[in-house]
């Protein structure tokens, strides 16, 4: 099942490039691997897979010391400050930067281990109550409060779009969140790139793709439904 999944989702990703004039090389595939137990990590391993996104820091951790080094780990969930000491030199990239005091505290355990940790932006640009996330008008100012830390270098930007049945519905925000990044590159600040955008996933990733996301995030569509019960 998961060979078949994998080969679908990277069959989907590719007809989305090519209707947007894409390279394939442009998009980071992230199975989100929540929930889900070891030996299923192992089998996506097995077939090829080597970056896996977690939700929960704690669960994180603990795949990180049972599965082999040359995983690349990305922590895309909320991240509660004090937390951040159990991942900080565990993950490639931090997705989910959504205020200034969670920076901080970055910022300081870097500085600690005398470490660059690699973070997005997460915005939330559809505005939903439930979510967390710098507001689009707010964003200008964090990027260049977050650009003063010297620990932290900000790689881009990151939204999770509101579950729709149609995805042609999440369209309009990540355009949005794209012609955010091109405007805050375009202000040239010190210690900030746009080279990351992480949008899409299992319900809309093929739309994210055709309006420039870099990273998408597919959990169900690889692994499965999530059983949240055990």
């Amino acid at each position: 099942m998961l060979k078949e999944n994998l080969a679908f989702v990277e069959k989907e990703i590719q007809a989305a490039c090519r209707r947007s004039g894409r390279d394939r090389e442009e998009v980071t595939l992230i199975a989100v691997s929540k929930t889900k137990p070891v030996s299923e990590l192992r089998e996506a391993y097995d077939l090829g897979v080597r970056i896996f996104g977690e939700n929960k820091v704690q669960e994180l951790a603990d795949k990180y010391d049972e599965l082999p080094k040359d995983i690349h780990w990305h922590m895309i969930g909320h991240l509660q400050r004090n937390k951040v000491k159990y991942i900080i030199d565990k993950v490639d990239l931090i997705h989910s930067v959504d205020s200034i005091r969670l920076a901080e505290t970055i910022e300081k355990e870097a500085a600690k281990r005398n470490i660059q940790v690699n973070i997005l932006i997460e915005v939330n640009v559809a505005g939903e109550e439930s979510k967390f996330g710098v507001s689009p008008s707010e964003l200008p100012e964090f990027v260049e409060e977050v650009a003063k830390f010297p620990h932290i270098q900000v790689q881009g930007l990151m939204t999770i779009a509101p579950f729709v049945e149609d995805s042609e519905e999440n369209r309009a925000i990540f355009e949005r969140l794209r012609k955010l990044s091109v405007d805050i590159k375009d202000k040239k600040v010190d210690n900030i790139t746009m080279r990351v955008l992480s949008m899409g996933m299992t319900n809309d990733y093929s739309v994210a793709v055709e309006e420039g996301a870099t990273m998408i995030r597919v959990g169900t569509g690889i692994f499965g439904a999530r059983d949240y019960a055990n």
